[in-house]
């Protein structure tokens, strides 16, 4: 029986758990600091499976096409992740793509013969794209910040349709699509049409975009203030779109250790260790992503380089400490309607587990507990 098998679970929708899938090089910190993790397929195989025994449903295969600020080496993220839901039997595996790089027509056809390779457990991120070289060295055009919005719902758009529909048909501003019919189609259930569709971003943009197209929204680390002003955004885009809002994903850090003591001296390593040269770099590269918007408001615009370190801000959610008080936290978040968390760490396979073993069983307590008192039962 596995750890997560262990633990009591709540009545209700429990908190949920992704982890970064290390595809590419160089960790989830820009640091020097140790990092016991590894971008190669043999050690992703045994922490995808190590994953799913200790409560985590999800996984999400990061997109890199070329070098860039300590990522030296990446796999691809939709062939690698077929590959981990084939070294799987519960994981949900989540491949982030660019559209501009990617048709979703063509898209659309790996997502199918990928889910029926795996019992329906593929899903795919849609990320608009902050790297402006990868898609210059390749020769495609760099849109403005809004443009790439407007591309990416565009392409989500299309992706349903083909998954979908028969004949599916499309005149767009980016995309063309005419009587096109996808067989086999994705495996489809009565609470899952089609490959759940997640999407990133956390400018006016993305938060609009989400609400109209999206089943899942990522944001960025954040705050409780900054998880609340994102949720009533993207809940009030869906309302005027007359459909239900997307869930809501977080990314964070996560450092437990036995001590708050130790959590923040392992923090306090990993900033006083960065590649100052590396983190200013990227810092210059993504930060135009926001200052491009109409209303300057964006990812990374308010980031400080130790938000930076971790290059989603994953320092910010604030999960660092001991395992009640990290416990605590994510179920303070999980009550303001964060419905996943993205998780990252610095030594994945001991981490991992410790997660399974210490974190996850206070959390599924702390819900029980929620549960009870809104029943009116003390505990």
């Amino acid at each position: 029986m596995s750890a997560s098998e262990q633990v009591p679970q709540p009545a209700g929708d429990p908190a949920r758990f992704a982890y970064w899938v290390p595809n590419v090089s160089g960790g989830l910190v820009t640091s020097t600091i140790e990092q016991r993790t590894d971008w190669g397929y043999e050690y992703n195989r045994k922490l995808a499976r190590l994953a799913e025994d200790n409560g985590f449903e999800y996984a999400l295969s990061q997109v890199r096409y070329m070098a860039s600020y300590g990522a030296e080496n990446q796999h691809e993220s939709t062939s690698f992740s077929l590959a981990l839901l084939l070294a799987t039997e519960r994981l949900k595996v989540i491949a982030a793509v660019h559209p501009g790089l990617w048709h979703p027509g063509v898209l659309a056809k790996f997502g199918a013969t990928a889910d029926h390779l795996s019992g329906g457990r593929f899903a795919v991120n849609v990320v608009s794209g902050w790297f402006k070289q990868e898609f210059t060295a390749l020769g495609e055009p760099w849109l403005e910040h809004d443009e790439r919005y407007r591309r990416a719902e565009e392409f989500i758009r299309a992706l349903r349709a083909v998954w979908t529909e028969d004949h599916a048909e499309l005149a767009g501003d980016f995309y063309r699509i005419r009587d096109f019919s996808l067989k086999p189609k994705p495996l489809n259930t009565a609470d899952r049409p089609h490959p759940e569709i997640f999407q990133g971003g956390n400018s006016t943009a993305a938060r609009a975009m989400a609400g109209r197209v999206s089943d899942w929204y990522f944001s960025n680390g954040k705050d409780f203030d900054g998880v609340t002003e994102q949720l009533t955004d993207v809940r009030t885009a869906a309302e005027a779109a007359g459909r239900t809002a997307p869930k809501f994903g977080l990314n964070g850090f996560l450092i437990a250790r036995d001590t708050e003591k130790e959590a923040r001296e392992v923090l306090r390593e990993i900033v006083a260790k960065a590649d100052s040269e590396a983190v200013r770099g990227f810092g210059r590269a993504v930060q135009q992503a926001g200052s491009s918007t109409a209303d300057g408001k964006g990812m990374w615009q308010d980031s400080s380089f130790e938000d930076l370190v971790q290059y989603n801000d994953g320092f910010r959610t604030g999960l660092i400490g001991t395992p009640e008080q990290i416990a605590e936290r994510i179920v303070a978040y999980k009550r303001l309607g964060v419905d996943l968390f993205l998780l990252g760490f610095l030594h994945y396979l001991e981490e991992v587990e410790y997660f399974g073993e210490r974190v996850l069983p206070l959390v599924r307590e702390l819900e029980v507990q929620d549960e009870n008192r809104t029943e009116g039962v003390l505990v």
